[in-house]
């Protein structure tokens, strides 16, 4: 089964691979913030903000096709949460449909803030993308170690991501045998199927953690899993960083 690994192109030679990890996630993180603070409806700095990262971007070498498509994954997930905003905000009717015996109305306040939420979720994937992009996942993890993120949680990320697919893996194979013995039946007769394998799916999970656990305390773990590479922090990372939260700062003191 083909996997599409997070950090897919991470072995790819630009100025922002070569970067140290430590400096791309604060990086990433002022930018997030600066999106997030940044009030409704100032479409210049929103704008600005866009340019900075597709630039970066650019300069990453990424293809443009691949970190579209992943960005766009984010849109059902906003649709879903904020979907309902435009019908519940009070404010002056853009809009009004009869749907049955109930009268509904879209607001233009309800629409601003849902394009607000749509442009700042955009936005924060995109960096989210190049950092996760260009960056391996063993140095993005020693990156967050060095940082003073807790041991734990970072052992948890590292697990999670190299199990997922072997779990992944496991559930194709699941369906498959499925498939090949089930010819139809009623929906409480799929529900109960459904269940009886998201059962099996969870037993042999802990089963395979089990044994993966037992193994590699056999081969000498202690809690720590030693990096591969150590982390240089140079003076361009220093540099970037500065230039960075300079051109965060700088649209918001110029244009409000």
């Amino acid at each position: 089964m083909k996997h599409s690994f997070i950090d897919e192109y991470s072995g790819l030679d630009s100025f922002v691979h070569r970067l140290d990890p430590r400096t791309k996630l604060l990086a990433c993180l002022a930018f997030i913030v600066a999106v997030v603070l940044t009030p409704a409806g100032n479409s210049k700095i929103f704008g600005f903000y866009f340019v900075l990262i597709v630039v970066l971007i650019l300069l990453s070498r990424l293809p443009l096709i691949y970190v579209l498509k992943r960005s766009l994954v984010i849109f059902p997930f906003v649709l879903m949460v904020a979907i309902f905003i435009p019908f519940f905000k009070q404010g002056q009717v853009a809009g009004s449909y009869n749907i049955g015996a109930w009268q509904i109305s879209v607001t233009y306040d309800g629409l601003f803030i849902l394009a607000n939420l749509i442009i700042k979720s955009w936005l924060s994937i995109l960096s989210l993308i190049l950092l996760s992009s260009s960056t391996k996942l063993a140095d993005l993890l020693e990156g967050l170690k060095r940082l003073g993120v807790p041991h734990i949680f970072v052992m948890i990320i590292s697990f999670m991501y190299r199990y997922i697919f072997v779990l992944a893996d496991q559930v194709m194979r699941m369906k498959q045998a499925h498939d090949s013995r089930y010819f139809g039946g009623n929906y409480w007769h799929e529900f109960k199927i459904l269940g009886n394998m998201i059962g099996t799916l969870f037993l042999r999970s802990y089963e395979r953690g089990e044994r993966v656990y037992l193994a590699m305390l056999a081969r000498g773990y202690n809690g720590e899993v030693p990096a591969k590479k150590r982390l240089h922090y140079r003076p361009v990372d220093a540099y970037f960083g500065i230039a960075i939260f300079m051109l965060l700062v700088s649209p918001p003191i110029i244009w409000w």
